[in-house]
């Protein structure tokens, strides 16, 4: 009876060794640091926090109803999705175009796996203009006329001059546009 004992001790002991080796593997694998990359496609989180500096586009302070019916004020409908590298080199482009025009248009990001794709939207919707790629820019004046809608990083001299066929623009003096040889915070800048 003794030696059954013992032998039930040292089980009770190995399994205990076992759990706790168990509980110090999942600790030191799930406190790794982030290895979140500027050239792939994983879910690294925010996107515009880590790769652009700036977290204050999401989620958008207004919707395009708001902006087009309430305020009268154009605005610029940012298309991503949180795990492209397409859309991860896109947001310190954002960013920038924000320091320079937020004074005169509202940047509404939209997360572009979050769409209700309906058969049918208004034009006061964002998933009305939206042709299924990311990132995707759609410039759109204060009456809800289309003058700007591109697939990609957008060229900044295209955007810039449909940002100028806006009457009235009031922009950041400040900010140049023509400097905007946009770096990324993470991995290019230390």
């Amino acid at each position: 009876m003794k030696n059954w004992l013992r032998l039930l001790d040292r089980l009770r002991l190995r399994a205990w060794i076992g759990s706790v080796a168990l509980v110090v593997c999942l600790f030191f694998s799930l406190t790794l640091p982030a290895q979140a990359t500027l050239n792939d496609d994983h879910y690294d989180g925010n996107i515009f926090a880590l790769y652009g500096g700036n977290g204050s586009l999401v989620p958008p302070r207004v919707t395009l109803a708001q902006s087009l019916q309430n305020l009268h004020r154009p605005a610029l409908l940012a298309f991503y999705v949180d795990d492209s590298s397409d859309c991860k080199l896109y947001t310190p482009f954002l960013n920038q175009i924000q320091s320079f025009y937020s004074p005169a248009i509202n940047i509404i990001t939209v997360p572009a796996d979050g769409l209700n794709l309906k058969a049918q939207h208004t034009a006061t919707e964002a998933a009305y203009y939206y042709r299924g790629f990311v990132p995707q820019t759609v410039l759109i004046s204060a009456e809800g006329k289309i003058l700007f809608d591109q697939e990609g990083l957008p060229d900044l001299e295209v955007l810039d001059a449909a940002l100028k066929q806006i009457p009235g623009l009031k922009v950041n003096v400040n900010a140049r546009p023509r400097d905007l040889n946009v770096k990324q915070i993470n991995e290019l800048n230390p």
